[in-house]
């Protein structure tokens, strides 16, 4: 018999390719402007500034195969493709050269994006942190992987390539994502970080088809359905 005056909220739960077991989501972390021509199609300086974090709430998870509605109180909903990590040993100041033994896999996903709010330049968490917001593909495990630092990432909207770029492009790379990230907060297992989209996004609208792509990862398959 539960203790709790409400029932539980449901768990969020990350599907692994190849087991019928699922990664349970604790904290969904994410980071803004980490390519450079999106930095400049975004109308910003590509510099090396300091990493730009976020976060999204748990429930904003979507798995694949999912229509996602399109959501309230916007008028263009943008896609924006990122290779996603799966923490599976926590830990606060990581060095980078240790950063990497802190994964326990990879996924590709979409950080869904309310832009005309966004680039009204009102708080980000009601551009990038409503529901549904963070469909994800099934996770691999880096046992089946290795260690991923370079790789093509693509997305097709209606079957057409939209956005397309390769990891080792990234700005902040991945072993510095996560140690500045624990310079701030303490990971822990079934922590997963979004590490920035490349060029190309835009919008989309009811009825729009999204498959995401990274060589190796299980693809990503969700449309766009009407307003919730």
């Amino acid at each position: 018999m539960s203790n709790h005056v409400i029932d539980l909220p449901k768990a969020a739960a990350i599907p692994v390719v190849g087991s019928d077991k699922t990664f349970p989501v604790r904290r969904i972390y994410c980071i803004g402007r980490n390519y450079v021509a999106h930095v400049e199609e975004m109308g910003g300086d590509a510099d090396r500034d300091p990493p730009l974090f976020f976060q999204k709430p748990t429930d904003a998870v979507v798995t694949s195969g999912a229509t996602i509605p399109y959501p309230t109180k916007t008028s263009n909903y943008h896609h924006e493709v990122e290779l996603v990590l799966a923490i599976g040993k926590g830990g606060r100041n990581i060095p980078e050269a240790e950063a990497e033994s802190h994964i326990w896999g990879y996924a590709v996903g979409l950080d869904m994006t309310r832009r005309d709010i966004q680039g009204g330049g009102l708080p980000w968490e009601i551009a990038k942190s409503f529901d549904h917001s963070f469909p994800v593909g099934a996770i691999t495990p880096i046992s089946e992987t290795g260690r991923i630092d370079k790789g093509r990432i693509e997305l097709k909207v209606n079957g057409k390539v939209t956005q397309e770029s390769d990891i080792s492009l990234l700005i902040w790379r991945i072993p510095e994502i996560i140690s500045r990230l624990s310079e701030f907060f303490e990971l822990q297992p079934g922590d997963v970080i979004l590490t920035g989209t490349p060029h190309g996004v835009g919008p989309v609208v009811q009825g729009d088809t999204l498959a995401a792509t990274f060589a190796g990862l299980a693809p990503l398959h969700v449309t766009v359905g009407p307003a919730a």
